[in-house]
């Protein structure tokens, strides 16, 4: 009878050790950071791509109203603000001379920080002198 009690105990007794548990719970929390910082890391590029937008449009726009002023040539390092969805950005606008005198070389450098270094987006046009 003893024997009997005991292959049926076994029978019964099927399922996962302890050490098999605790190394399936590992793989799966190792998975889970693993997943989390690359999440992480598409939230931080997405806000950082949806600034690099909003600053192109920014130069954009400045551009434009440069392009239709009839003034030549432009004013150099003029610099100012705008707000745009719900920020303050600024910008700045390098004229450079070109190998052709009639025409001229428009930089449009957008920033979130008036102080900051580098700008966030550069844009560039060239206008020519209008004819008299």
């Amino acid at each position: 009878m003893l024997t009997l009690v005991n292959i049926s105990f076994h029978k019964l007794a099927k399922g996962f050790t302890l050490i098999e548990v605790m190394l399936a719970m590992a793989v799966f929390s190792i998975a889970g950071i693993a997943i989390l910082g690359t999440a992480d890391t598409n939230v931080r590029n997405l806000g950082y791509l949806e600034s690099k937008i909003m600053a192109s449009w920014v130069a954009s726009n400045q551009l434009v109203e440069v392009t239709v002023k009839s003034a030549w040539p432009p004013k150099n390092n003029k610099k100012g603000k705008v707000e745009l969805a719900g920020q303050t950005w600024f910008w700045q606008q390098k004229v450079l001379k070109t190998t052709d005198k009639d025409m001229r070389s428009i930089v449009m450098q957008v920033r979130l920080d008036e102080k900051e270094v580098s700008a966030l987006t550069s844009l560039t046009t060239y206008i020519s002198k209008p004819n008299q």
